[in-house]
């Protein structure tokens, strides 16, 4: 009998964590030998189990899970760690192959595509929309511009001021644009750096040298 592909899944929210563990848990060759609502007790999982895929959220309690991918590849060797994420882009399917992941799964896209990505990357192929493969290997490749490239003229300038601090209304004013413009301008500074905050984005900016 060929082996089960052992997965260990992490997921903080408990009905999300029960509908995934059961469709993975019913598919052929598939095993989820443990569930983990939180990065500290999934690492935990993950060295405990040696398991061959790590399902994991991007957003957790304790952290970024794009962030702690590290952690995961030196808790069990050889394993393949996919992401789940509510929305992404090709600078957030970027930051997951350069921390060593291996695929990104919308959760939008239903428990049959999970499940497809799971074998691919347990084969070891990555798993990626196709809408966002080509941008993540030109980046790779170096074909691509430095990352925020796509930044526009005016988003640099919100992102400047999102790094002072400055509020939207602030924004506004330095800019000498009304709200809703400057509004717009942070919404897509968001949007393009994978952030879900003006925080997160000037944590994901500094740290990939966007900003001082």
């Amino acid at each position: 009998m060929p082996t089960s592909i052992r997965v260990v899944l992490v997921e903080d929210h408990d009905m999300v964590a029960e509908a995934l563990g059961m469709a993975l848990g019913m598919a052929s060759g598939i095993e989820v030998v443990a569930r983990s609502a939180s990065l500290e007790a999934a690492v935990a999982d993950t060295g405990r189990w040696q398991p061959d895929v790590v399902v994991l959220d991007r957003r957790l309690p304790d952290g970024d899970g794009v962030e702690a991918i590290g952690r995961f590849t030196a808790a069990a060797e050889g394993v393949r760690v996919l992401v789940l994420t509510a929305e992404a882009n090709a600078s957030v399917a970027t930051r997951v192959v350069e921390a060593g992941g291996a695929g990104l799964v919308m959760k939008s896209s239903g428990l049959r595509a999970l499940e497809s990505a799971v074998r691919e990357v347990a084969s070891g192929a990555v798993a990626f929309a196709p809408e966002l493969l080509p941008e993540v290997l030109d980046r790779l490749a170096g074909r691509a511009g430095p990352y925020g490239a796509e930044l526009t003229g005016r988003e640099w300038e919100t992102l400047q001021l999102l790094g002072e601090g400055a509020s939207t209304a602030e924004i506004s004013q330095r800019l000498g644009v009304a709200r809703n413009t400057a509004r717009n301008h942070v919404q897509r500074v968001l949007e393009k750096l994978g952030a879900r905050s003006k925080l997160e984005a000037v944590v994901i900016a500094r740290r990939d040298g966007l900003l001082d």
